[in-house]
């Protein structure tokens, strides 16, 4: 999902003088910031929600103490709203690029921004945790959206031959970063000590940082540039703005602290609250805009189609590190072949699985598409919802196996996850296509920041259901996921003629 903000990205300098693989050589600074990035991100991750339970009665037996003690349903509901926030922020991130700082300044405070959150993570206390997952997540927000536009600025313009083989190199060092984090960062925080595990997150986003900073005369001049600044009348009107919305918020809750009412749920529900009106919000918008004409209206109308399902998607999805976490934390056997291994390090798996798989079906894509067989957009996202689905009834067999405390092997959550990456390539890549290409000319790139925002809403969810108190570890809610996830890809096949005419001339 990095490389998504970039479809529209113009051109820049192509490098020709050195190169790295054949490409122009401000590719490997970013593919390495964002290898480092993500090795951060995904380590941090990992950790997150054993760290949360640690020491409390959802922690595993044995397992090392230190953590916040929490529920895992609360466990799950802070996890649910991290992960949405980050997706939430990457449309700020992309509007700082374009209109305040341009995308290089922003990756740059970003990465600080990052880089301070982990290491406020390392610090024991549960004040500094959430100050470092706030921290954590807008930096995220902030580089996401800008290291990919950059990518785009190395080629020229859309029509250069190396621009998909240059984002396909990218893409590696993403899931490169996104496989080892687990296996370092996880094995130091959930073996010897948790901070130390979050410490050194805050060293790989600092050596993503130090690529970044010294080698940045190789990018292309152009992320430089603030395409679209702020005019000082509107720089004041924003600041006001902040200002006042800052004053009422501390206002608020000033007030609510003081009556001693606070608890974690008045921080946790307007959040997540928020990450669900915002993406209805920004949708209805686009929607009900009188400058669209008649085929971009209906196909933005054939778009809520796939938006409504990726949400559904991602709902089940990313709970990879939230409810399967748990699961490979408490109920599964921690050794195979005679290999001892801790839980962190099944959130190894999608990546690997990624890496491994992506190319198979690029090809088997192809090699359809020869024979006029291959699926299109609208089958291909009732196949993914079918699987993630099918991923979680499988779910169901390990979860009743372990409910008299027998320890299940690790062959089931293997199993679960690759069902899922299998379920991810079939909608992922599809569907950030189908975003540019059913995008109303007006809102070209903002699209592209509203299919993040259907992680969003799927994640919120899941906080939400974590929040009213439904135990989404529980045989039942899962089983009801996974039920909802096969409904709307049969849904989809179903009205796919309607889906279909709704889209107009985009296959």
């Amino acid at each position: 999902m990095a490389s998504s903000l970039t479809t529209n990205a113009s051109a820049g300098s192509a490098g020709t003088e050195k190169t790295f693989l054949g490409h122009p050589r401000g590719l490997a600074t970013l593919f390495f910031t964002e290898m480092w990035e993500r090795f951060s991100y995904y380590g941090m991750r990992a950790l997150l929600v054993l760290y949360l339970v640690s020491g409390g009665a959802d922690a595993a037996t044995g397992s090392q103490g230190g953590g916040l003690a929490m529920t895992a349903v609360t466990a799950t509901a802070i996890y649910s709203v991290y992960v949405s926030m980050v997706y939430l922020m990457a449309m700020p991130g992309g509007w700082f690029g374009d209109r305040v700082w341009g995308a290089r300044k922003t990756v740059t405070i970003a990465g600080f921004v990052i880089m301070a959150g982990h290491a406020s993570l390392a610090v024991p206390g549960q004040a500094m945790f959430f100050v470092g997952l706030a921290l954590v997540a807008v930096g995220s927000g902030l580089l996401k959206a800008n290291i990919s536009t950059m990518v785009g600025h190395l080629y020229n313009g859309p029509d250069d031959p190396r621009r998909d083989g240059g984002f396909t190199i990218f893409y590696i060092g993403i899931n490169l970063g996104a496989f080892a984090a687990p296996l370092v960062v996880g094995t130091v925080g959930e073996k010897v000590n948790w901070h130390l595990g979050f410490a050194l997150a805050a060293v790989g986003m600092g050596l993503g940082l130090a690529c970044f900073l010294a080698f940045t005369k190789s990018l292309s001049p152009k992320s430089n540039v603030v395409p679209n600044p702020l005019t000082p009348q509107e720089r004041t009107t924003l600041l006001t703005k902040v200002a006042v919305s800052t004053v009422l918020i501390a206002v608020f809750y000033g007030a609510v602290v003081a009556l001693g009412i606070y608890t974690l749920n008045w921080a946790l529900v307007p959040i997540t609250l928020a990450g669900l009106i915002i993406p209805v919000a920004v949708l209805v918008r686009i929607k009900r805009d009188k400058d669209l004409d008649r085929v971009e209206q209906s196909k933005v109308s054939g778009y809520i189609w796939f938006f409504v399902a990726a949400a559904v998607f991602w709902m089940i999805y990313d709970q990879g590190g939230s409810t399967l976490a748990l699961f490979a934390d408490g109920k599964t056997a921690d050794s195979l072949f005679g290999l001892a291994f801790p839980a962190t390090w099944f959130q190894s798996l999608n990546p690997l699985f990624i890496m491994a798989l992506a190319p198979v079906f690029a090809w088997m894509w192809l090699a359809l598409a020869r024979r006029n067989k291959e699926p299109n957009t609208i089958v291909k996202f009732a196949m993914a919802l079918v699987l993630v689905g099918a991923s979680f009834f499988v779910f169901i067999v390990p979860m009743a196996m372990a409910s008299d405390g027998t320890k299940v092997s690790p062959m089931w959550l293997v199993s679960i996850y690759m069902i899922q990456t299998i379920a991810e390539l079939c909608l992922s890549p599809v569907g950030l296509s189908v975003t540019t290409k059913m995008a109303p000319q007006k809102y070209s790139s903002q699209m592209l920041g509203v299919w993040f925002l259907a992680v969003t809403a799927g994640d919120c969810t899941t906080g939400l259901l974590s929040l009213a108190g439904v135990d989404l570890n529980g045989t039942g809610i899962i089983a009801l996921q996974a039920a909802l996830a096969a409904v709307a890809g049969a849904a989809i096949w179903m009205y796919r003629k309607k889906v279909q005419e709704l889209m107009g001339n985009v296959h």
